[in-house]
């Protein structure tokens, strides 16, 4: 009975020391602000974003560009309390290519721990395993016409859960097909909500509904609410 209590008590104290090095881990930010979150199933609510630095692709509608570069280093713990001084409860991770900083993970699990209602917004070009599963994960498949299909990682679809989403950005009629495709090969298999997005200013979303409902596919549109209301500006 001591030894279990020498045990455990070891255990939780290698648990503290493990929480607070993850505290210290550090991450360069483009960028933090509240906003309306535009995208995904949690569309419509007030939101803490953190945009990493930093991305590996180069979307040919990347609205973000300016987060390749750049960007200042800031801990864990800090952007804890910039989630707390927010007033908000939920956030999202997003890039950027979030994934492509280690250190994101330690973030992804420290927001959990703290009680925030945590999504991440990833290109889909890397590894969502290690991703904490209380995280929503908006997980990108790349079209013919982002430039970037070649870097999909499909084994992706297999780690999704019902509160994930998969999301594809449709530029034109030939993405449309390739993705509805896509959707009627894999879609049965998959345990989370598709959204299909018209790219903005590329493809009029009416159009893109029209062709949705004349194939009756089982997926869902999403605009971006955000850029509807405040155009392309950063931080909102």
């Amino acid at each position: 009975m001591i030894a279990a209590t020498v045990v455990s008590a070891t255990t939780t104290a290698g648990s503290k020391r493990s929480r607070d090095a993850g505290l210290d881990a550090r991450l360069k930010i483009t960028e933090t602000f509240v906003s309306i979150q535009g995208e995904a199933d949690a569309v419509g609510w007030p939101t803490f974003f953190i945009r990493l630095t930093g991305c590996p692709l180069r979307c040919v509608y990347c609205d973000t560009a300016y987060a390749f570069h750049g960007g200042e280093w800031r801990t864990v713990g800090a952007l804890l309390e910039g989630a707390r001084e927010s007033g908000v409860r939920r956030v999202c991770v997003t890039g950027g290519e979030p994934l492509a900083q280690k250190s994101c993970l330690d973030l992804l699990a420290a927001l959990c721990e703290a009680g925030y209602v945590v999504s991440l917004e990833t290109s889909g070009a890397i590894d969502i395993g290690e991703v904490d599963p209380r995280v929503s994960r908006v997980v990108d498949i790349k079209t013919p016409d982002s430039g970037e299909s070649l870097r999909n990682r499909m084994d992706n679809l297999g780690k999704l859960t019902s509160h994930d989403q998969v999301k594809v950005v449709i530029c034109s009629r030939s993405d449309y097909e390739w993705a509805r495709e896509l959707v009627r090969q894999d879609g049965a298999t998959l345990p989370c909500q598709v959204l299909f997005s018209p790219s903005y200013g590329q493809l009029e979303p009416r159009t893109l509904a029209e062709w949705i409902l004349e194939d009756r596919l089982n997926v869902r549109l999403q605009l971006q609410v955000h850029k509807y209301l405040w155009g392309e500006a950063p931080g909102r």
